[in-house]
């Protein structure tokens, strides 16, 4: 550093604040945009690596760098970000220099500023054949060990039209190359690194980048007091082709005195790996018969070393063939591309269907002396080709078939194909040439056997044809290859004989329609309904029989076909549909076996005035009175036309009262009406006969009864409901008297429901707790009922005790008991009933319980639980009985004497006199 430069860095740490403040108007004032150089230069290797970093341009813009861009006219060279010029793709320099231009520009001003770089090829004596750099540039030494005595001086200042100015100095370094596997010993010294002012002031340098202060760390290493930079271990161009490193000098207190400087280590490659293949199984194809030259694979091989010396220049050829057939030189590769092709002729796939070729790569272009070398397989299918027609095993083939039998396979047609099975070239596709105008048989492929199987398409009639002569092609799925012809045992004959069997006779005219007037009588000849035996070579007989004969109208001549009638054919019958009758005949022939076939007779009837008119409606309704209401009247016709309508309509002259009372007017020919001819009718039903007659040939007449009912109508001429009734043959007073039953059985019906409801709500409103005395415990026994005995009753059974189990219960107070609760007195003595009465004595030894059960008046029924609806002294709501028996006296209870001892009591308290 000058004592200029140090006074001037001490006063600018001094004035810090004031520059501070007036930084940006300094900057405004002295500032001023452009690069730090017009033109650049810098060393470079005759080959660039792709991304190479060569050289970094410095601009200034006064404002910042934002929205700054750089760009070339070069394709090859680009500028990053930061100014650095690195190269787009891989390039080989062919001269000794290389320029283009730098251009920045702002794009927010759209402000533009130019610079040259000027790439030279660097040589291996440049430094010391006299060569000068350029101008304005300051070019340190690269001393190689023993480093040279030689010093770099400063070059002369450059001076222009505006007077001096101060070029910065930047070193310009040529690239260092180091060759790979080296062995020492290490460190070794590269280059010495110097600048020209270690004269005034102590200098120390260093180095940045790959290889010294990032990964791999410590490649390089220099000495920071002399400059002497080294390599400290052997290197690997396959790791590592080139590194790019960064010189620094500055002063003892860290100060930079130069700009830094770049290095370009290259490593210098030696031939230390093998090639490899990428694969090493290679599988091609070639079709057979392939001319020679003709394209077969491509094996590659790579080697790890530099591609662009003989270290990495593979070559390949083949070393062994495998089989050795027809020729043991089937195939060649190209040395450089490893394009395998073939080299002579006659592959043949049915002879040779596979070939194993073993290929060498070899670098140092193929020396085998000093080359590395490898092997790969490279396996061949020769692939098939069509050249080889299929071929017929034998000239003629035969076979048969019955007649009238389809989809059925007569013969089979085998062929020999020498090309590779299951393939388009092996298919067998079969064609019939002659033999069959017809179109009865086709022949399919069997695609397992790649058999012909001749099969019947279309049925073959042994009366037509006995026998059929057919001629069949063969060929394949794909046409033969280019110069290979049909084989004369490609086509063959096939004899095919039919064989007879018994055919079904069949009815030539099947669904016959004959027409006939209905009516004909029986035992007349319809028609005859016959059928035709196709066997024609066989002397056989046809019986005809029924199969469907619906009314059972027909009848068939077993041995003829004449068809006559068995019953009066009509029209109208059920078995008719839309005029026509249908029977089905059964013909059969006596071969064997049997064969039949079936005809269908169909009868148009033509109809005929067989049937009268019926009128309709056969019921109607009209008033009582002559208004504007009349019943219209038709007629139904089960003929057809002509035999139906216009009808004619007229009444009866007896009964007179038919005329007298009623009229008929015409309307069309199918319609009339009938209405009143009196003024007045009285309500009722009246059958009026009306006689319909048809327009037949001869007509027909019918007198057909129709009932009608009148009855009063209202305004509107419609019937009343009382008018409905009364029309029915009911009077005025009936009606009434209807009416008036009906409201009585209504009444009866209420007052019964009302009182119904009044005991229910009496009954539920009765004490459970009696007085003693007035605890009667008889009670009417049922024993025609039957139920599920004590289970049926919704009771405690636990209430209900033996006689003889209750004498240790001691007696109760006299005073109010429940009326469930067991009376306290002599326990009833029962007849002792047989064990196991005489099934003759049942009858007799009920009789007698139920004489013993009556006769006790004392007798509780302990069979059940009862409750009395009985009210006793004690109630409170007082007797619901409205009779006092002891008052009235109008009532005899004493016939209650007469019903038995159990009604005894009743009869005392009701039939007996006023007690005291």
């Amino acid at each position: 550093m000058t004592a200029g430069a140090g006074v001037l860095l001490l006063l600018l740490s001094l004035s810090g604040a004031l520059r501070a403040h007036n930084e940006d108007l300094t900057t405004r004032e002295t500032c001023k945009a452009g690069f730090s150089e017009d033109d650049y230069t810098a060393l470079i290797s005759q080959n660039i690596l792709e991304g190479e970093k060569l050289l970094q341009v410095k601009f200034s813009s006064c404002v910042g760098t934002k929205g700054m861009q750089y760009e070339t006219n070069s394709v090859d060279f680009k500028v990053g970000s930061d100014g650095t010029v690195f190269a787009t793709r891989e390039l080989q320099v062919p001269s000794e220099q290389v320029a283009f231009t730098v251009t920045a520009w702002d794009s927010q001003t759209a402000e533009r500023w130019d610079a040259v770089v000027r790439l030279l090829v660097a040589q291996t004596s440049s430094l010391h054949s006299g060569h000068k750099p350029q101008k304005g540039k300051k070019i340190v030494a690269l001393d190689p060990s023993p480093p040279p005595k030689d010093t770099l001086l400063p070059w002369p200042r450059h001076q222009n039209a505006d007077g001096l100015r101060r070029r910065k100095r930047d070193w310009v370094i040529p690239p260092i190359n180091v060759p790979e596997n080296s062995r020492g010993p290490f460190p070794q010294q590269l280059v010495r690194i110097r600048s020209d002012k270690d004269n005034d002031i102590p200098i120390r340098y260093s180095i940045t980048g790959v290889g010294a202060d990032q990964p791999p760390m410590e490649v390089f290493s220099i000495d920071s007091m002399s400059g002497r930079m080294y390599v400290t271990r052997p290197m690997d161009r396959e790791e590592h082709a080139s590194y790019h490193l960064r010189a620094h000098a500055v002063d003892m207190n860290g100060n930079k005195v130069e700009n830094p400087i770049d290095l370009y280590i290259y490593v210098i490659d030696m031939n230390d790996n093998r090639p490899e293949f990428i694969n090493q199984v290679y599988n091609g194809s070639v079709d057979e018969g392939s001319k020679p030259g003709t394209y077969v694979m491509t094996v590659t091989a790579n080697d790890a070393d530099d591609s662009t010396t003989a270290n990495g220049m593979v070559r390949y050829r083949i070393v062994t063939q495998t089989p050795q057939s027809p020729s043991q030189n089937m195939f060649t590769i190209n040395s450089e591309t490893g394009d395998i092709v073939t080299v002579a002729a006659g592959l043949d796939r049915e002879k040779v269907q596979q070939y194993t070729v073993i290929v060498q790569a070899t670098d140092m272009e193929g020396n085998l002396n000093y080359g590395l070398s490898n092997t790969a397989t490279a396996i061949i299918t020769v692939t098939d080709v069509n050249d080889n027609p299929p071929e017929f095993t034998a000239s003629t083939f035969a076979g048969e078939v019955p007649e009238n039998r389809v989809e059925t396979v007569v013969a089979n047609l085998t062929v020999m194909d020498r090309d590779q099975p299951h393939s388009p070239n092996w298919n067998a596709v079969y064609r019939i040439i002659s033999g069959d105008p017809s179109g009865h048989f086709s022949v399919r492929t069997d695609p397992v056997t790649n058999e012909g199987m001749v099969t019947v398409v279309k049925a073959v009639d042994y009366e037509l044809n006995r026998a059929f002569m057919l001629t069949v092609m063969v060929s394949n799925q794909a046409p033969l290859a280019s110069g290979i012809q049909m084989s004369f045992q490609s086509t063959a004959g096939v004899t095919i004989s039919v064989m007879d069997i018994n055919e079904a006779p069949y009815f030539p005219s099947n669904h016959k329609l004959i027409r006939l007037e209905e009516g004909v009588p029986p035992g007349t000849v319809l028609t005859t309904f016959s059928a035709v035996d196709p066997d024609r070579f066989m002397q056989q007989a046809v019986r005809y029989s029924k199969l469907s004969d619906p009314a059972n109208w027909l009848h068939i001549n077993t041995t003829n076909g004449q068809i006559t009638t068995a019953a009066v054919l009509d029209r109208e019958s059920l078995y008719t549909k839309n005029n026509v009758y249908e029977a089905t005949f059964l013909a059969a022939d006596n071969g064997i076996p049997p064969a039949s076939g079936t005809g269908t007779l169909q009868i148009y009837l033509i109809d005929i005035n067989d049937n009268a008119p019926e009128l309709l409606p056969k019921e109607a309704q009209i008033c009582e009175k002559p208004n504007l209401n009349a019943i219209n009247i038709t007629a139904a016709d089960a003929d057809v036309d002509p035999n139906i309508g216009p009808y004619v309509f007229e009444l009866p002259f007896v009964p007179a009262a038919v005329r007298k009372n009623w009229t008929i007017t015409r309307l069309n020919g199918d319609y009339a009406q009938l209405s009143l001819r009196i003024l007045y009718l009285e309500a009722g039903v009246y059958d009026v006969p009306i006689i319909v007659t048809d327009s037949g040939n001869p007509p027909l007449s019918n007198t057909s009864i129709i009932k009608v009912k009148v009855c009063p109508c209202d305004d509107n001429g419609d019937c009343t409901t009382i008018g409905a009734v009364a029309a029915a043959g009911l009077g005025t007073g009936a009606i009434v008297a209807i009416l008036i039953c009906i409201l009585i059985l209504l009444t009866m019906v209420l007052l019964f429901v009302m009182w119904m409801k009044r005991r229910e709500k009496e009954r539920h409103t009765k004490q459970l707790l009696i007085d003693p005395e007035d605890d009667v415990r008889d009670n009417i026994l049922k024993y025609d009922e039957e139920g599920g005995g004590e289970e049926d009753q919704d009771y405690d059974l636990s209430q209900l005790q033996q006689p003889e189990a209750m004498g240790h219960v001691p007696s109760k107070a006299p005073g109010v008991r429940r009326v469930d609760e067991r009376p306290v007195g002599a326990e009833p003595q029962y007849p002792v009933r047989p064990m196991v009465p005489h099934p003759g004595d049942i009858g007799d030894f009920i009789n007698e319980g139920l004489r013993a059960a009556d006769n006790d008046p004392t007798a509780p029924p302990y069979d059940s639980l009862l409750v009395f609806d009985y009210e006793g002294s004690g109630s409170t709501a007082g007797s619901v009985s409205s009779l006092n028996s002891s008052s009235s006296g109008d009532q005899d209870y004493d016939y209650l004497n007469d019903w038995g001892p159990r009604f005894k009591k009743l009869a005392d308290m009701y039939g007996g006199g006023e007690e005291d």
